[in-house]
């Protein structure tokens, strides 16, 4: 059965989800859901996410929410071996990256977004954007430092655990602000960009 994805590409979640599934080479349906397309607080959405939120994937039988684990689903049953890793040392090196996204970087840079992409300027808070960027850029060297010794996140090639933090660093690299080079972040971006299943996820504007 075809794929079905429920969110609008403006969210950094659905856009994991769809990087995921073109990397694969997988067949989709999605439709526009949250923010202005609404739907998700319709009953029969909730029924399937009770968070009301977006990423949502319909697969057979399998109905589930939260963007990584779906990213981690999708490659556990697809590319087991390859982008979802088998040796334990390596498939939780993966997993480790996954959540350090959603629980530390993510956290972080979320405000600076909000901010300047969608708070008109008059509204705008500089110092919680200023908060935002210092909590950020030791991340960045953090990531930096790591991808000095290896080319992905979880070893020698591409995995699951790139995905997500390739789309939080495009969101990053998206705001209007002068970037700080890091040789070996943006070398492992770019090839990140790169990749097939990037196409339409890492090259969009933010909004």
């Amino acid at each position: 059965m075809t794929l079905h994805i429920w969110g609008r590409m403006s969210s950094i979640n659905v856009r994991k989800v769809v990087f995921a599934v073109q990397e694969l080479g997988l067949s989709a349906q999605r439709t526009d859901a949250g923010g202005h397309f609404g739907l998700v607080t319709e009953a029969d959405y909730r029924g399937k996410n009770p968070n009301g939120m977006v990423p949502l994937l319909e697969d057979g039988d399998a109905t589930l929410w939260e963007s990584n684990v779906i990213v981690r689903y999708l490659c556990a049953r697809h590319a087991a071996g390859t982008l979802y890793p088998e040796p334990l040392a390596a498939r939780f090196t993966a997993e480790m990256w996954m959540d350090w996204q959603q629980t530390t970087l993510n956290p972080a840079g979320r405000t600076a977004f909000v901010q300047l992409v969608r708070t008109p300027a008059e509204q705008r808070d500089d110092a919680a954007i200023a908060q935002s960027v210092a909590e950020t850029e030791p991340l960045l060297d953090l990531l930096d430092a790591e991808l000095a010794r290896r080319p992905y996140l979880a070893g020698e090639e591409f995995t699951m655990a790139d995905i997500p933090v390739a789309c939080e660093i495009h969101r990053w690299y998206g705001l209007p602000f002068v970037r700080t080079p890091r040789t070996h972040l943006d070398r492992w971006y770019q090839s990140v960009c790169d990749r097939p299943g990037a196409v339409g996820v890492l090259d969009l504007s933010l909004s």
